[in-house]
């Protein structure tokens, strides 16, 4: 009982906080600007998929999310990487607002930038490239960011946030020249030391999942991140994808992966089913936490995740 009254304490303390409801309310923003401008440039939006018997299998340490249906076995979606290839079978460019669970280990709680259940804006688009999709995006950030200031300076002013409106083409540093020269903490010495956002770009084949395009040197891939200035981190992964089949499948056995477990996914890429697409997510919360010069993204939602404690 002492417990669940100290986390019902929590949430309602966090409810009230002023901080958290002004930063909602710029989240909001947030995303209305973001599908407005996306939109716009011709994206069509769908609805996010929830479960799904794949997603995304990231290159890193989360905890499984999973339940059996009947007969089949469901996965909480970790992002929507899959279903974002086949819809660019149907549009050519679309994006979706997407709920993504990601079961983080509880070291991460003190991070600053991770929550087990988070929502990222997905897009893709056929037919493009990695520069296509970063000048989309470097026009989206540069539209959100303006219209943030625009129709809520008297929240950022209570949250003593003035972000300043980046300038275009946003600077690239080549991942494999940035660890040679700063070493394996490169990403957090250059966010710090950079006033705008720059993009991480050529990341080498071990760090990413197989489905990133292995570039002609066959040691980097044609992807990319975007990592916000002041220290706030990387807020957006993505680049082209592998659409042919025998190169998927050289990839996965490069990563490990276990074709079975993309049956359907293979059977498509195999009857020559897939496009060439290009896409990326980036996440709402740290978008946000970097607008309102947050500590933490646990302050942008009003029921947050955070990696290892008892929410709800």
């Amino acid at each position: 009982m002492e417990r669940t009254e100290k986390l019902s304490d929590r949430i309602m303390e966090h409810l009230r906080d002023p901080f958290v409801r002004t930063a909602v309310t710029i989240k909001s923003k947030v995303i209305a600007e973001s599908g407005n401008f996306l939109r716009g440039k011709g994206f069509v939006e769908l609805l996010p998929t929830i479960i799904s018997p794949v997603t995304d299998p990231l290159n890193h340490e989360v905890h499984n999310a999973k339940f059996r249906y009947y007969d089949q076995e469901y996965k909480l979606m970790q992002s929507m990487i899959f279903h974002k290839q086949l819809a660019c079978t149907a549009f050519d460019r679309i994006f979706i607002i997407s709920p993504n669970v990601r079961l983080e280990t509880s070291e991460k709680a003190t991070s600053g930038k991770h929550l087990f259940e988070f929502t990222q804006i997905d897009l893709e688009m056929r037919d493009s490239s990695r520069e296509d999709v970063m000048e989309v995006m470097e026009e989206l950030v540069v539209s959100v960011i303006t219209a943030v200031k625009r129709d809520c300076d008297q929240a950022l002013d209570y949250l003593g946030s003035d972000p300043a409106v980046p300038s275009r083409p946003f600077p690239k540093v080549k991942y494999l020249d940035a660890y040679d020269q700063y070493g394996k903490d490169f990403e957090t010495i250059l966010s710090k030391s950079f006033t705008g956002p720059f993009w991480l770009i050529d990341i080498p084949i071990w760090e990413r999942e197989f489905y990133d395009r292995l570039s002609d040197d066959g040691k980097t891939l044609v992807d990319m991140d975007l990592i916000l200035p002041l220290g706030f981190g990387e807020v957006l992964s993505g680049g082209e994808r592998e659409w042919e089949y025998r190169r998927i499948v050289k990839r996965m056995e490069f990563k490990g992966n276990d074709p079975k477990e993309l049956s359907w996914y293979m059977e498509i890429a195999e009857d020559g089913g897939l496009v060439p697409t290009a896409g990326c997510g980036f996440g709402v919360e740290r978008l946000t936490r970097y607008i309102c010069s947050l500590d933490h993204v646990a302050k942008t939602r009003l029921f947050p995740k955070v990696p290892g404690q008892s929410c709800i």
